[in-house]
């Protein structure tokens, strides 16, 4: 009974994940499509009409060695001074405030329209600071900048032109990388990225289903934000948050491939881990929120609702993924001791098929970047494998994340360090924000380290090698995880 409760219990994780790729799927097939169509969006001619006031918000909380790079960038946006205002909306509890303050002055004396906005608190985070700066913002349009990004100078002119359409509430652009090449974290993290805002956003844009606005390096109608009822913290995603509740209320989002925004990657785990611990909580925060309202809404479509399910349970596949990996093991063990089960573990071996359509899927994203060829092709082939590895590996810590989010527990917005690294021979040492604190969970992935160690074993023991590359990419992962976050708090 144990056995057959352990393969029902697997295979229906393996079932999860194919439907899940299948979702992923329509979205190539999407993505497809919107690589070979026009874009006949209606767009402003702005040398027959009139520039709009546009307020640029710049939330910031302890951002020392970044305040200066962000601030000189935005002071460079080719935009009219006369319609453009800026917003430092800063909550920084540390001497980083002097800095901003006396860079802002600075700005002010060369004409720049650019306020110094301090709070008495941090209620709502990011969210409430957002919020705070509305109130007052004289702009039709918001623009939103995280402090480690650099947008273009003509950034204002290549997003504005969207809003003639008077639907679109949301013009969104994709994320680039400052300092890519500087890790293999850093790698890892921008082939995820770039299969988010290449391949899933362009698919879901295209096929009408919902986008979210990603927190930065995106521009707001203000009554949009408004009419969708504000930026709210009751989630640690409040840009996901607002992006649902506005395209429920019937705005359309614009999501601009081609505008590419250059960010700063984290360069250490421990900030990985804190990004990585947010973005998942607060998507599980955002389905128990909202994706009930969406399954209710008869105007939205069985296509929306159905992407929708998967883009805000898009982290609970890290519970899943989990699930698998530690089932696999006694999996292993069942198929070499009990016959009786062969032909179904043939039949399971068909959901193989899963990772085919995730090859599929990120291989169409890495060549947008880093194009074709065989080189490149080997390279991603190399990069596929590491990067769904560590994926694996941060298993454990994402799925507490999860799990957080789905019970509603509560926690503090935690910043992500930032390190004003600009290229390989920058270093993060020294960083003053980081904190020298143990984790509980590496332990726990120091025992999974073990775990897959002796899977590995297993299979060389039993002969049975059908599932050796999973348990070596789930050694190899979880020993990056450990080694790295054990040598960050050395």
């Amino acid at each position: 009974m144990i056995d057959l409760a352990v393969i029902i219990i697997y295979s229906l994780a393996l079932l999860v994940i194919f439907i899940y790729s299948l979702s992923q799927l329509h979205l190539l097939v999407n993505y497809l499509k919107a690589v070979k169509s026009t874009d006949n969006s209606e767009k402003y001619d702005f040398t027959r009409h009139e520039l709009p006031y546009v307020t640029v918000q710049l939330p910031l909380y302890n951002e020392y060695y970044v305040v200066e790079r962000l601030l000189k960038n935005i002071a460079r946006l080719n935009y009219p001074q006369e319609k453009l205002e800026i917003q430092v909306l800063d909550d920084s509890t540390d001497h980083s405030v002097q800095k901003t303050s006396e860079l802002i002055k600075e700005l002010q004396e060369k004409g720049l329209d650019i306020q110094h906005i301090r709070r008495g608190n941090r209620t709502g985070f990011k969210a409430g600071a957002l919020k705070e700066g509305l109130k007052i913002a004289r702009g039709e349009f918001v623009a939103v900048f995280d402090s480690d990004f650099v947008p273009g100078e003509n950034w204002l002119m290549k997003t504005l032109p969207y809003f003639k359409n008077p639907k679109i509430g949301v013009v969104q652009t994709r994320w680039g990388h400052l300092n890519r090449d500087y890790s293999l974290l850093t790698r890892i993290q921008a082939f995820a990225l770039d299969f988010h805002f290449i391949l899933e956003q362009t698919g879901r844009n295209f096929g009408r289903n919902f986008i979210n606005f990603n927190g930065t390096a995106g521009i707001w109608r203000k009554e949009c934000i408004l009419d969708a009822g504000n930026w709210s913290g009751d989630t640690l995603t409040e840009d996901l948050d607002l992006s649902y509740r506005a395209q429920m209320k019937k705005w359309e989002f614009k999501y601009l491939e081609n505008v590419e925004t250059p960010a700063e990657l984290p360069v250490v785990i421990s900030a990985a881990r804190s990004q990585q611990f947010r973005w998942n909580k607060g998507a599980a925060e955002n389905f128990r929120k909202n994706y009930g309202k969406l399954l209710r809404d008869p105007s939205v479509s069985i296509a929306t609702k159905f992407h929708g399910f998967f883009h805000l349970l898009n982290s609970s596949m890290f519970l899943i993924v989990l699930l698998l990996a530690i089932l696999s093991v006694p999996v292993l063990y069942i198929k070499h001791t009990n016959p009786n089960f062969s032909w179904y573990f043939k039949v399971l071996a068909g959901f193989a098929i899963s990772t085919i359509i995730f090859f599929a899927c990120y291989y169409v994203a890495y060549r947008k970047v880093h194009g074709r060829g065989i080189k490149s092709f080997f390279r991603f082939i190399g990069m596929f494998l590491t990067f769904f590895s560590v994926a694996m590996g941060f298993s454990v810590h994402n799925s507490l994340a999860v799990l957080e989010g789905h019970f509603g527990k509560r926690s503090e917005f935690i910043r992500t360090p930032k390190f004003n690294i600009n290229s390989l021979k920058d270093s993060w040492k020294g960083n003053r924000y980081l904190k020298k604190q143990f984790s509980k969970n590496i332990l726990i992935e120091a025992l999974l380290f073990l775990y897959f160690g002796f899977a590995i074993w297993s299979a060389f023991k039993l002969q049975e090698f059908g599932l050796l590359v999973f348990h070596l990419m789930l050694f190899s992962g979880f020993g990056f995880v450990v080694f790295k976050s054990l040598k960050a708090e050395a």
